[in-house]
């Protein structure tokens, strides 16, 4: 199986340059069974990052393009009387997927941000009182331009939570950039990626990265580190339980991404930012990465 996930990095890397640690966590998201949020200026490739994902894998994608007038129903679905029929009948958004981008997503109303909650957690939607579960595996991508910019809402505490992983993919080097331009030869083959992985095979790969061993010492060592974000008196609010789960299964997949059916600590350490970062509450003005760093220097590796 791990043959295939080389396929699908080197299938990637046909549209994306020099992102290898950014596709790295996206795959981490998508095989630990949680979601990414992708967070950075506008134009440095995040859109394509997602829709790259989505064609590599022979799966639904559906895209939401995120504006302030994007509706809740516009999300989820909705029912729609049918007069043939004389009834109700439900009518299915685009989370009735397997991977779903959510497109500048902090550009939506908090209102449209929270109907993604349920279907992120549980995988169904409810709607006038039905729940309907969405296809197996269903996975979240989302993109977000910094809440300094205009026309942007900030996402609430318990969406962020909701995903696995947020990370930057930061300007290209320059020697990237220039391959980027390279690549607009009319010499570089343009045809589209296609599909090279089943969705069976996503959910394969997921079951391997959860036979992964953690020793006893590199769990807890997960837990000093959650545990202290809880205790910092810069944090208000620290990491949840379900950050602590999104952290181990995180682990289990980046060890297995890199060969190995047990994780080290570097894996933890790794993670430690994307996975931890985005799910504190900071007080005053600290910057939530910087207070992570000083949590990592402070505790002690197994």
């Amino acid at each position: 199986m791990r043959q295939r996930v080389e396929t699908l990095v080197n299938n990637l890397n046909k549209t994306i340059v020099g992102k290898t640690d950014a596709i790295r966590l996206v795959l981490v998201a998508l095989f630990s069974g949680g979601h990414a949020l992708l967070e950075d200026v506008p134009g440095v490739g995040k859109t394509l990052l997602a829709k790259s994902l989505a064609q590599s894998i022979d799966g639904g994608f559906q895209r939401i393009q995120c504006t302030p007038d994007l509706l809740p129903t516009d999300v989820t679905g909705t029912n729609i009387w049918n007069p043939s029929s004389g009834e109700f009948q439900f009518m299915p958004g685009p989370v009735f997927t397997n991977i779903l981008l959510a497109d500048e997503i902090n550009r939506a109303t908090p209102r449209t941000q929270s109907a993604l909650l349920e279907v992120m957690e549980e995988h169904q939607v409810t709607t006038d009182g039905a729940s309907r579960l969405v296809p197996d595996p269903f996975f979240v991508i989302a993109t977000q331009n910094p809440v300094e910019y205009q026309g942007t809402f900030p996402l609430p505490e318990a969406q962020m939570d909701r995903f696995a992983l947020s990370f930057s993919l930061g300007y290209p080097t320059e020697v990237e950039e220039l391959s980027m331009l390279q690549r607009l030869s009319t010499t570089v083959d343009k045809t589209p990626i296609q599909p090279c992985i089943t969705l069976d095979e996503v959910l394969s790969l997921r079951r391997h990265c959860a036979q992964v061993a953690i020793e006893a010492s590199l769990q807890q060592y997960i837990l000093d580190l959650v545990r202290a974000t809880r205790r910092h008196n810069d944090i208000t609010l620290g990491v949840s339980p379900r950050g602590t789960v999104a952290f181990y299964r995180a682990v289990q997949a980046l060890a297995y991404l890199e060969g190995r059916d047990y994780a080290i600590p570097d894996d933890v350490k790794t993670l430690t930012l994307p996975v931890l970062t985005h799910r504190l509450i900071p007080a005053g003005n600290s910057r939530p990465q910087l207070l992570i760093k000083q949590l990592l220097e402070a505790t002690a590796i197994p």
